[in-house]
């Protein structure tokens, strides 16, 4: 039974068009002093389905001044049929006016197509309320470090946690960040310690009630520990990586590492270096990244025999917790060539095949890439099925689903998840 207290405190929810809270530098900065819902138990990452929330597109005119960021392969140049570089196309039926923002592309009927901008408050408060309304349970907000060296992209990186924060707070979700760091230079590691400690010094992102915590401590993810590019180290050093996990549990927090399929035994993704399994020890949460590692049910299956049984057993014999990835298709056409919807959806039997074979070998977490991926077909938002036509392009769509249908689909991992609802062949229907 759900508590009283929890639509008490829904009464009190101001509508998101009713609020103007200007991106100035202080509120940035700001704790968090608004409204808080009581919601899902932000005390653990056990029996959550977390999402990742990139929070990475820009449009230009959206007051960050950096363009058309990810929506476009150059961000200077206009987003249209010369300069794209994403294969799905968001649903914008539900966004404000003020949210919309004209490309180079037409539909059948001339009209001109619109995106969205994560840089707008209203925009990813909304995305917090769809997780809300589909039981999602939160997100793990992406900062990517190598960005965190320019300003103008750490700007934009503040404002979206800020919002992401004020989302998860008003609709009784969880959020924690995520440093990605691919890409970065040797050295530049550091550059995510001092980030944190702006983060928890000057936004006090830890101390409202929607940051969620693990094993008592604030959860910190960081993604990128021990890959091996093609048998070539990254940049960044695994003694980097070391005193960063090292600095992040002496400030009071539990770590998540996002690391490389084959990161047990090292070898092709992964490094063999031992360094590496002296920092998987240290963590308290493993993550084994999966995207584009297999591509159909039958695949699914024989990589949870292969790794994943094996990971959550050496993850349990030392008293980790594994964090199986899952993902609803993949496709980076636009974006880098390739096959358009490379790795089918299935109408969303892929997606859930993963989040069954995860509920077999007893996960009890699971992380979604991602939300709001469309660059590379990942995206579990509202997306359309008729994308921009007028102009010749091809994009996917979501195979005559409706456009809430991934998010309804990992709403109810979540149920199967807490035990909510039996695991039955194939997926939920409505």
């Amino acid at each position: 039974m759900v508590k009283k207290s929890y639509f008490i405190l829904l009464l009190f929810l101001v509508p998101i068009g009713c609020q103007t809270i200007p991106d100035t530098e202080e509120s940035v900065l700001a704790p968090y002093r608004g409204p808080s819902v009581v919601g899902v138990d932000t005390s653990t990452l056990t029996g959550k389905v977390m999402c990742g929330y990139q929070g990475w597109f820009n449009a230009e005119g959206d007051g960050s001044g950096l363009g058309w960021v990810h929506w476009a392969k150059r961000r200077d140049e206009l987003f249209g049929p010369e300069n794209v570089g994403v294969d799905l196309w968001p649903d914008m039926s539900e966004y404000s006016s003020k949210e919309r923002y004209a490309t180079g592309f037409h539909h059948a009927d001339g009209s001109v197509a619109e995106v969205f901008s994560s840089h707008d408050r209203g925009t990813v408060l909304r995305h917090f309320e769809w997780m809300r309304e589909y039981g999602i349970d939160g997100a793990f907000v992406q900062r990517f470090a190598n960005g965190l060296r320019r300003p103008g992209f750490t700007r934009h990186k503040d404002v979206v946690l800020t919002h992401a924060r004020e989302g998860a707070n008003r609709n009784g979700r969880a959020y924690a960040v995520m440093y990605d760091l691919s890409g970065l230079p040797k050295g530049g590691v550091d550059g995510v310690r001092e980030d944190w400690i702006r983060l928890r010094t000057e936004m006090h992102v830890t101390e409202d009630a929607a940051y969620l915590k693990h094993e008592g401590r604030p959860l910190v993810s960081v993604w990128g520990v021990g890959f091996s590019d093609r048998g070539k180290a990254r940049d960044y050093t695994l003694e980097e990586c070391r005193d960063l996990v090292a600095f992040l549990k002496a400030d009071g927090c539990s770590v998540m590492l996002g690391v490389p399929t084959q990161w047990r035994e090292g070898g092709r993704d992964a490094s063999s270096d031992p360094l590496f399994h002296e920092i998987l020890e240290m963590a308290d949460v493993v993550s084994p990244w999966t995207v584009g590692r297999y591509r159909d049910e039958e695949t699914v299956s024989r990589h949870v025999e292969k790794y994943w049984q094996p990971d959550e057993d050496w993850c349990a014999e030392r008293s980790l917790d594994f964090l199986p990835v899952v993902f609803p298709g993949f496709s980076w056409y636009h974006l880098k060539g390739g096959d358009l919807g490379a790795i089918p959806r299935q109408k969303g039997a892929f997606l859930w095949s993963q989040i069954a074979e995860a509920k077999r070998i007893g996960s009890d977490m699971i992380y979604v890439a991602m939300f709001d991926e469309v660059d590379e077909g990942t995206a579990i938002f509202k997306c359309v099925n008729n994308p921009p036509s007028g102009d010749g392009l091809p994009f996917l769509d979501y195979e005559g689903l409706p456009s809430d249908y991934y998010l309804k689909l990992v709403g109810e991992a979540g149920r199967l998840l807490r035990g909510e609802r039996e695991l039955t062949e194939g997926q939920p229907s409505w």
